[in-house]
């Protein structure tokens, strides 16, 4: 079941059990989606890393205003802004451990023989599509750093 699907299976439920929150950040979630449908070139059906790419962009824009409105101390709206965030960030795959990522880094470096920061940008291109999803681009950039200084 891809997303688009999870995503209306979940806004039924929700409609159901009567959760105007979790609906909220689900509509948003089917807006992004459908908005990524109708765009000029876009395919008709959007690959597991364009999905993963929405639901990022939704979580980065939710992380954004919520810090906003701490800093604004408008409690009220970074509730919301957090509860929404929390819904958006479980459709996300599990994210990486450092560890998990270090120990996969080590393993790209030593099958391709790579050495020093020349290489940086070979190690990236591989680790960026192996962990595309599933770690933070900046996390992985400074343990290559590390790793070959």
């Amino acid at each position: 079941m891809n997303l688009e699907q999870r995503i209306n299976e979940d806004i039924k439920a929700a409609m159901l059990a009567k959760e105007k929150d979790k609906l909220n950040a689900l509509r948003a979630i089917k807006s992004a989606i459908l908005l990524a449908k109708t765009q000029k070139g876009a395919a008709d059906e959007i690959s597991e890393e364009g999905e993963i790419k929405i639901l990022k962009q939704l979580v980065k824009q939710r992380q954004d205003s919520a810090e906003m409105y701490k800093q604004q101390n408008r409690d009220d709206l970074y509730q919301e802004e957090k509860f929404q965030l929390d819904i958006i960030s479980a459709y996300l795959p599990k994210m990486l451990s450092e560890e998990e990522v270090e120990a996969s880094l080590k393993q790209i470096i030593a099958d391709n023989g790579f050495a020093g920061m020349k290489d940086m940008g070979k190690v990236m291109g591989q680790a960026t599509k192996l962990f595309a999803g599933k770690a933070d681009n900046k996390m992985v950039s400074d343990i290559v750093k590390r790793l070959l200084s």
